[in-house]
């Protein structure tokens, strides 16, 4: 069987971007999943299940990523991420 692959892009609209906070978020969504997700900024591409890795991001408010995942849970990890990044904003403020 064929690995299902995923790919979404998402924007960091929460006012202090992908600090260590939400950071440790996005990885802690991203290991309930058994695919494997990579995260790009366009020049960096990073394990988002490694918090060091995601760090390395340096995602400020405004930044678009491309969250990829392959894998046979790559589809509801795509969106689970999606959802966090999207509409959840990590539980935190949005610019005024």
């Amino acid at each position: 069987m064929q690995k299902q692959v995923c790919e979404t892009e998402v924007e960091i609209k929460n006012t202090e971007g992908l600090h260590m906070r939400p950071a440790m978020q996005f990885v802690d969504v991203a290991n309930r999943f058994d695919s494997k997700i990579t995260v790009t900024n366009g020049k960096t591409a990073v394990d988002g299940k490694s918090i060091m890795q995601m760090s390395m991001l340096a995602a400020t408010c405004g930044t678009k990523l491309k969250i990829r995942a392959e894998g046979d849970d790559a589809e509801a990890a795509t969106n689970a991420l999606q959802e966090l990044v999207e509409n959840e904003h990590f539980g935190e403020p949005l610019p005024q």
